[in-house]
């Protein structure tokens, strides 16, 4: 039976977690309280009453809705978005995730305000559509719709990499994704059938009434925590 489950589901359930999750205690804990994590990013939040955000509202809902469900820490619909750039947090100080000219030991608030500074004047990559590829126990995996989105995302990605002067060791190949919730525990086992042809019907509902999700403009962030990601500054 667990052939015919897709690796995103496969990796969440309880069989196949050999150790607790690697942001458990750091970014959430046991509860599903988020902890404080500061730091900046440059995100595209849903576009609010739109269409498509009532869909992936309805997804949402449905995944809370699943037995199992409590063993996932979910964010608030308000946190809702897709990260194009990733900036600082205080959990990762070190080369590779820092700009390589500002110190590691620099408080989170002094180097956002540092980052912030380098945008000023900023013209950015153009606009661009994304839809929904997998629906996953966490989220939405997402992508450009057409080439040419693609195209520009990626543009974004290596623009802001040359602003900031440092590139995360998967800037080629992030995925881009819309978290819904963080693993606390594994799904069990028994509910992955039923898990993933829910996730498989949410993925047909989205293409059928969003197969273009609606975004506002990137925006660099600040955020305390996964609750809320505070737009300092609209990057058009």
């Amino acid at each position: 039976m667990l052939d015919t489950i897709r690796p995103s589901l496969a990796a969440a359930l309880a069989s196949r977690m050999d150790a607790p999750p690697a942001r458990l205690g750091i970014r959430y804990d046991a509860a599903g309280n988020f902890l404080p994590e500061p730091g900046n990013t440059i995100v595209c939040h849903l576009q609010r009453r739109s269409a498509s955000e009532a869909a992936l509202l309805q997804v949402r809902e449905k995944l809370l809705t699943l037995p199992g469900a409590d063993g996932l820490a979910f964010t608030p619909v308000t946190s809702l978005h897709m990260t194009l750039f990733q900036g600082v947090i205080e959990t990762r100080r070190k080369a590779g995730y820092w700009p390589p000219d500002i110190p590691l030991h620099l408080g989170i608030d002094d180097v956002t305000r540092r980052m912030m500074s380098r945008l000023d004047g900023f013209d950015g990559c153009g606009s661009f559509s994304i839809r929904a590829t997998e629906v996953t126990p966490t989220g939405l995996t997402v992508e450009g719709v057409t080439e040419k989105d693609r195209q520009a995302m990626q543009a974004w990605r290596d623009k802001l990499a040359r602003i900031f002067g440092y590139r995360h060791p998967d800037h080629e190949t992030y995925r881009y994704h819309i978290t819904f919730a963080y693993v606390i525990r594994g799904i069990p086992d028994a509910m992955a059938a039923q898990w993933q042809r829910a996730l498989d019907d949410s993925l047909a509902l989205l293409q059928r009434d969003a197969p273009v999700i609606e975004l506002r403009e990137p925006a660099f962030c600040r955020f305390r925590d996964m609750k809320h990601f505070e737009e300092l500054l609209i990057l058009a």
